[in-house]
């Protein structure tokens, strides 16, 4: 996994790993790996969301360009994939999955 130095990272970035933790029921390391972000960067995100201060995070960072925000959306639509995956293959045989 390549990570870039001092990344700025989407707000929907952001409350997307948030929520694979809280709600998805995911650990913090396999969160960072499917999304390609640090795990301290997630520990520290979820923390923020648990004391209320989420949207404060990276308020002081410069804004996205086209391509950066392309970027962040298309690693999200990845990581969302690549959950699908994992769940379909890793079901039980004897149960039919209808989607």
């Amino acid at each position: 996994m390549e990570r870039i130095p001092r990344a700025i990272y989407t707000k929907e970035l952001r409350e997307e790993a948030v929520k694979l933790v809280t709600e998805g029921g995911l650990s913090i390391p396999e969160v960072g790996r499917r999304l390609s972000v640090a795990s301290s960067t997630i520990r520290y995100w979820v923390k923020a969301s648990r004391e209320g201060k989420l949207k404060e995070v990276g308020k002081h960072q410069r804004p996205l360009t086209e391509i950066e925000m392309e970027l962040a959306r298309v690693k999200r639509e990845l990581a969302e994939a690549r959950m699908e995956r994992d769940i379909l293959k890793n079901h039980p045989k004897g149960i039919r999955l209808s989607l």
